[in-house]
């Protein structure tokens, strides 16, 4: 997927904001993270590594204990990070299955692009933004290295792969996603989504939600992966030139001017769940040209609920209750608003979906009285808050 092109650099945060009640001050003179990749870069062995500590902790207490690895561990752990156990790759560097016997546990291991700042730059957010944050919907860090000009980060190895391998890149050896499995992948994220905004201990924007950065465990437990583009917070409501993400998936008054929030993550989080109920890419050129773009196909569908089950993933073959679906794309829509102060938040996104995935498939429900309990899309957008409609 392509990604936006970057500009200047943002515009400064304000000092004080507040999230659900709670204000949080931010130093003036706290360092970007550009700052702080140039000056860990001149560094050194051990400097280096206590300076990256001592970074974290100018944010906030740590919530992990991530081990320094040295690079003749995660060589020996890939087999010298060979393509035969490569498993992924991305716009900063490749990600390896290895095993590390100091930890005695399968491992994924990113190596990060050696030319440029950016990777120096993306290494240093995944290492303090996972180092600060602990969560079950949240990948786990286990460790890194940072010898000479080597950026490598070391995670969980999640047996799965990502939400996009099952629901996007699905062949014929491939089974598709059931609802019920679905739904609880969707509810998995948004808690995850919802503790960085309100309970890590700064706000965190991760502003690269999407399918192939939610990854899957054995039981298609979600966590949420690659931190690099992640703004610790405060920032709300200031706006940056220099706009990153993956394409389809940014809110537009982000996309256009660069405007920050929250808000932007409920937008992005609205697309993947379309993604999930649809079993649609956001942005596929191999469809027509009124198809190419789901959230175009979909908005005028939003419109005529006896639509609504055109809207689902043929491959689910209709075993998905009617009712629950109705819901889904409610919650779906409400994401995708145009103007940020009219989507939810994302404990409200959480609250709706809590309730989806307590419903059965075996709890049958027809068409028709779908329509009359479920609700139109206009009903869910009429309301502040998801917890004022019965599902």
């Amino acid at each position: 997927m392509s990604c936006l092109p970057c500009c200047k650099s943002a515009v400064e945060s304000p000092s004080y904001t507040k999230v659900k009640g709670k204000t949080r001050k931010v130093s003036a003179g706290r360092q970007t993270f550009k700052s702080i990749a140039a000056a860990m870069s001149i560094k050194t062995g051990s400097s280096r590594n206590r300076h990256i500590n001592a970074e974290i902790l100018k944010y906030g207490a740590a919530q992990n204990d991530v081990r320094v690895f040295t690079y003749e561990e995660l060589a020996a752990a890939t087999d010298n990070f060979s393509a035969d156990c490569r498993i992924g790759e991305g716009g900063f560097g490749n990600v390896y299955k290895g095993y590390l016997k100091s930890i005695d546990q399968t491992v994924a291991v990113k190596q990060l692009n050696r030319e440029g700042t950016q990777g120096t730059r993306e290494f240093f957010a995944e290492v303090l933004m996972l180092s600060l944050v602990k969560h079950p919907n949240l990948v786990r860090l286990l460790g890194y290295c940072a010898e000479e000009d080597n950026r490598t980060l070391v995670y969980e190895y999640m047996s799965n792969g990502s939400l996009e391998d099952h629901l996007l890149d699905t062949g014929k050896d491939k089974e598709a996603l059931d609802w019920q499995t679905r739904m609880k992948i969707a509810e998995g994220a948004a808690r995850g989504l919802e503790y960085l905004h309100t309970g890590a201990d700064s706000s965190v924007i991760y502003r690269d939600f999407k399918a192939s950065n939610i990854l899957l465990d054995d039981d298609f437990n979600p966590k949420l992966s690659d931190f690099g583009l992640a703004k610790l917070g405060p920032v709300e409501g200031t706006r940056q030139t220099r706009v990153l993400g993956t394409l389809g998936y940014c809110a537009p008054e982000y996309a256009s001017a660069g405007q920050l929030s929250t808000k932007i993550d409920i937008y992005s989080f609205g697309v993947v769940f379309l993604e999930i109920i649809t079993g649609r890419r956001v942005i596929d050129t191999a469809r027509s040209t009124e198809e190419k773009n789901l959230i175009d196909w979909a908005t005028p569908m939003f419109k005529d609920r006896m639509k609504f089950t055109l809207m689902a993933d043929p491959l689910l073959k209709g075993n998905f209750p009617v009712k629950g679906l109705f819901q889904a794309l409610a919650v779906a829509a409400m994401c995708l608003q145009e103007e940020p102060d009219t989507r939810p938040h994302m404990d409200d996104v959480v609250t709706a979906l809590t309730h989806l995935t307590a419903q059965k498939h075996g709890e049958k429900d027809i068409a028709a009285e779908s329509m009359k309990s479920a609700g139109h899309v206009e009903s869910f957008r009429a309301k502040t808050s998801f917890e004022e409609q019965k599902c």
